[in-house]
């Protein structure tokens, strides 16, 4: 278990968030790849909520914590980077104040990866899913579980306004060992 730190914090180590969503160019969402589900939602604000983006609607759970958000894809993904819409100013009790982050082949054995805390966070909150060594920069996995264990204040329910799940970008010219990004550099890089 790891507090994680990425972008705006304060001095012990929990996330804040940041206005604006910033990735990498190297990134690319994988979403829609995937199945997603939740394990309880007040009507009208469940899985559709998190993916609209619109950060007016809100997934809100009904029932008891711990509140989760699973994240199924078909085949085996490598994924580095999730990005939560959270804020406390509009939330306030409902806003999540430490979660857990759960990868494996599926529901039967996963394995938490993270944990986070947060303080206060208005906006963006970027957790790399990375490990510890600087030489994993992504997961391999089936399913990502997203574990709402505390709120603040003692809420009891929880509102997320929109996750985002990126991965690598694959290299658009297969077994090459080089990362092509001009057209020109694409249009000649295989030989006929």
């Amino acid at each position: 278990m790891a507090t994680e730190s990425d972008g705006e914090e304060d001095t012990a180590g929990k996330l804040t968030g940041s206005q604006h969503l910033e990735v990498d160019d190297d990134l690319r969402e994988m979403a829609k790849k995937a199945a997603w589900s939740v394990s309880s939602c007040k009507p009208g604000n469940g899985v559709l909520a998190l993916r609209d983006d619109n950060l007016d609607t809100y997934w809100q759970s009904d029932g008891a914590q711990p509140h989760l958000v699973n994240i199924q894809f078909q085949k085996k993904v490598k994924l580095q980077l999730l990005v939560l819409y959270v804020d406390f100013k509009l939330d306030e009790s409902y806003t999540p104040s430490k979660i857990s982050i759960r990868a494996g082949d599926g529901f039967h054995n996963l394995k938490e990866i993270k944990t986070v805390e947060f303080k206060k966070p208005v906006g963006w909150v970027h957790i790399p899913l990375s490990g510890t060594d600087p030489r994993e920069t992504f997961i391999h996995t089936f399913m990502l579980q997203l574990a709402v264990l505390s709120n603040h204040l003692n809420g009891r329910d929880t509102h997320v306004r929109q996750i985002k799940i990126y991965g690598p970008r694959p290299n658009p010219v297969p077994h090459q060992p080089f990362h092509f990004i001009s057209k020109e550099f694409i249009t000649y890089s295989t030989l006929k």
